[in-house]
């Protein structure tokens, strides 16, 4: 039985909404105060108080010097903050701002809210989970529970009115979720039948969404001007601003129209262009093309019976269609693109509100403020040296989407005769196209028998568990020697992941001294 209500929040990078289930143990879609479903995600601070959603999009032409928006993309980035009048702000404290208001404007017309399910993407990692999880808990909530964008996404098609229903399943059944929306994407492989709903494979972007999309027909527009009339109106922060949501605006006019039209201003001069679908989708193909491959590349692994479409963005033509040629499938468009996840962070709430054995196997049998995770998010490994170039480069032990707890055991070699010690660097393959990898932290074994040999074998160890917490061996095979270190915070990047780490001897340790090579 329920006793409080139960409510999912959908954060966005460029919307947000909030959703409980009625008495009639259907989602639905609470307004805000404006009396709009989805919120822009947006805030402006204005004299020591907070603008949100519409009225701050309204002005943030005029003001665009105090306006913040986008903070979902920036979530978990430490050197990320908007400085205006003298203050800092985070992406968490955006987050607290825009969450708190939903709920106000919610507990208008619900009643008090103490606990809600909240939905994050599913290449978010530990650190950015937790991080959504305070910003819950700052803006008003008791209770947080975190679930995968595209597994409320699966549960919305499978409860939902227009879903599957579970009194329809024969057997297990598997879902394709494609989730682009205004800041990342996710494509989620997400099996179901009576008893449970479980993630078995997952790849995404975690920098592909709407605005990419706006970014390239903006700057094709702002070079145009700039060749008509030789000024940049992204030079200016209230031209670009202006440029930016006409270039919204026109971007979901050519989801519905064949051609549409916007206006760019800028010291005086105005000019106002027409812009063909045809033109919008040769612009945008190599994004296409970026979609298409994440989905293409998780169905030659993987058999599936249904591809789903959900985040705003996918409303885009451009978009179905690639999707329908990657995967042979029609893509399944029934559900709303802005509330199927919403609306399935709900359903979910209402199992949890109601202690269902399959909402506890959706979120993890022990139930802790961390959010457990069933798959590892990127591939991990430590990085090496190649003889054949001298370079660094990484080796990764465990795959992507390793089913956790995971761990895998390498042997090495080291590169000098008498070398005393080895750093192991710890890293992450990066979902950013100029990055490689990212650096997670480090782990030194010290203290290496005298006179050991070029090419002494030493054993690497990387064990992680459902929390994501990794942790990391190395022994010298011949005389048993052993360093282990724990990474509480496994993905936290290049900036803030070393500070994760338990540090097991402050011995500085020289370049020359710190690498090993693969075991030939």
């Amino acid at each position: 039985m329920i006793t409080h209500p139960a409510v999912g929040i959908d954060f966005g990078t460029t919307y947000s909404c909030i959703a409980y289930l009625n008495e009639h143990g259907d989602a639905v879609s609470i307004p805000n105060s404006e009396g709009e479903l989805n919120t822009p995600s947006i805030v402006l601070v204005e004299d020591d108080r907070f603008v949100i959603g519409t009225e701050a999009l309204k002005w943030s032409c005029v003001k665009s010097k105090q306006v913040i928006q986008n903070a979902k993309r920036h979530m978990g980035d430490s050197k990320k903050h908007w400085n205006i009048a003298g203050k800092d702000y985070t992406p968490v404290d955006v987050a607290t701002l825009i969450i708190h208001k939903l709920l106000a404007d919610a507990t208008i017309k619900i009643g008090p809210i103490h606990r809600a399910v909240i939905s994050v993407p599913a290449q978010f990692n530990d650190f950015q989970r937790e991080l959504m999880s305070e910003a819950a808990l700052r803006a008003g909530l008791k209770s947080v529970d975190v679930v995968n964008e595209p597994v409320a996404a699966a549960l919305c098609f499978i409860l939902g009115p227009e879903g599957v229903w579970f009194c329809e399943l024969a057997e297990s059944q598997t879902i394709f979720v494609c989730d682009l929306g205004g800041g990342t994407c996710d494509v989620t492989g997400v099996r179901y039948d009576k008893t449970k709903v479980r993630v078995f494979a997952s790849s995404g972007d975690m920098h592909l969404g709407g605005i990419d999309w706006s970014n390239v027909l903006m700057e094709k527009i702002a070079n145009q001007f700039r060749q008509d009339f030789g000024v940049d109106p992204r030079d200016d922060s209230e031209s670009l601003q202006y440029l930016t949501l006409e270039v919204e605006n026109i971007k979901r006019s050519l989801s519905v129209r064949p051609r549409a039209a916007l206006t760019c201003q800028h010291q005086g001069y105005r000019k106002t262009y027409n812009v063909e679908q045809q033109q919008f989708e040769d612009l945008s193909r190599h994004l296409v093309d970026r979609v298409s491959s994440l989905t293409s590349i998780m169905l030659r692994d993987y058999q599936g019976d249904f591809v789903l479409l959900t985040g705003g963005a996918s409303r885009m033509p451009m978009i179905r269609n690639a999707i329908h040629k990657a995967t042979g499938k029609s893509p399944i468009t029934s559900l709303s693109p802005d509330f199927s996840v919403v609306h399935g962070a709900a359903y979910l709430a209402g199992m949890l509100e109601s202690d269902s054995e399959f909402a506890r196997g959706i979120l993890g049998q022990a139930k802790t403020k961390r959010a457990r995770r069933s798959l590892l998010a990127q591939a991990l490994g430590i990085v090496v040296r190649d003889n054949a170039t001298q370079t660094r480069i990484p080796h990764y032990l465990i795959p992507k989407s390793t089913p956790l707890p995971a761990t895998a055991t390498q042997t090495f070699v080291t590169v000098i005769d008498n070398q005393k010690r080895v750093r192991l660097q710890i890293v992450q393959s990066s979902d950013t196209a100029d990055e490689s990898f990212e650096h997670l932290g480090k782990c030194v074994i010290d203290g290496l028998v005298s006179n050991l040999p070029k090419g002494a074998k030493i054993d690497v160890t990387i064990a992680c568990d459902e929390n994501a917490e990794i942790r990391v061996s190395a022994r010298e095979v011949a005389s048993g020697q052993q360093a282990v270190a724990t990474l509480t915070r496994p993905d936290l990047g290049k900036d803030a992941g070393s500070k994760a780490v338990e540090k097991l001897t402050a011995s500085r340790v020289e370049p020359h001294q710190v690498f090993i090579c693969h075991a030939s």
